[in-house]
């Protein structure tokens, strides 16, 4: 039996590459140095696209493969795919929900534990000496019994907050509606007031046109000087002009970010600040997440070509 040709977008782990090969014709479209030129001679056979949440794929690649009949997403975001594309031509989308859950949810309340208590300025105190010449490391400010927001009470949104139950804060969220299942927490529609009511303001929707720059200045300055920004979502979710200024000023207490625009080339802007944690979009990086969605992938394309209900589909 032929196997059908993929497009590969990035680079996966071995774990997954040698599977995929075994599988699947893998076309690497990120080792190609012409990519305009590598599309024009194998998209005319391309079947599916396998690719990460940050890469997508765009309007030009799907139309460079007229016979695409699935993208499979490694990561729980799809934004930068383009669904209008896929949607006109009855193209299938598939991402990893769930199986990274918990490790993102798991960072972003480790981000709020090491940024307010200064943990990472606190090694740093005592490998270079300060601790034995200067003293006691300065008061930072505690977690318990503080107030959080959650901005998107969806599958990460809500472990986060089952977290944050477990330090003792009084937790609020925002989402399209409330929840059933959130009883115990506050329901704020409107991510202003969610905001000035929070200490610590978690960002855990997902992506979209309608959610872009949803923390701009308003949100940012209602959070205010004594209030800590948590973004494991999506850049795009939030003003990094708006935020940046606000760092630099101290409209905003602090931030502590796994996502920015751009990236890996961050703004230089953010390295000169001293009052935000800087995390290389990891949050789904643990070993057992990264296999698993990697499974997912596999599966999904598999279960297309073989006729089978698609796992995770979001389209």
């Amino acid at each position: 039996m032929t196997k059908p040709d993929i497009l590969q977008v990035g680079p996966y782990p071995e774990w997954d590459q040698v599977p995929l090969d075994a599988q699947f014709q893998m076309h690497r479209y990120f080792e190609a140095s012409d990519k305009a030129a590598f599309l024009a001679e194998v998209g005319p056979g391309i079947r599916g696209i396998a690719t990460r949440g940050e890469l997508g794929a765009n309007a030009a690649m799907i139309a460079a493969c007229p016979n695409l009949e699935v993208i499979s997403v490694y990561g729980v975001g799809y934004d930068a795919v383009d669904l209008d594309a896929c949607r006109a031509r009855g193209i299938r989308v598939t991402n990893t929900p769930d199986v990274l859950t918990n490790d993102v949810a798991d960072l972003g309340v480790a981000m709020m534990l090491v940024q307010s208590r200064g943990m990472i300025g606190a090694e740093t105190w005592v490998r270079d000496g300060s601790w034995a010449q200067k003293g006691l490391y300065p008061l930072k400010r505690r977690v318990w019994g503080r107030r959080a927001g959650v901005l998107g009470l969806g599958r990460i949104g809500f472990e986060v907050a089952k977290r944050l139950a477990g330090f003792d804060l009084d937790i609020a969220y925002s989402d399209v509606s409330a929840k059933d299942f959130a009883k115990d927490w506050e329901f704020i529609a409107d991510p202003v007031a969610l905001a000035a009511r929070s200490d610590f303001l978690f960002v855990t929707l997902a992506a979209s046109a309608a959610t872009r720059h949803i923390v701009g200045r308003q949100v940012i300055e209602a959070l205010g000087p004594e209030g800590m920004l948590i973004n494991i979502s999506r850049a795009s979710n939030i003003d990094e002009e708006a935020l940046l200024t606000a760092l630099e000023t101290g409209a905003l207490g602090s931030a502590a970010l796994d996502v920015f625009e751009g990236e890996p080339n961050l703004n230089p802007r953010f390295l000169a600040l001293p009052n935000v944690l800087l995390q290389p979009h990891h949050a789904s990086g643990t070993r057992e997440t990264r296999m698993a969605m990697g499974k997912l992938v596999r599966d999904n394309l598999m279960a297309h070509f073989s006729g089978a209900t698609l796992l995770t589909p979001v389209l």
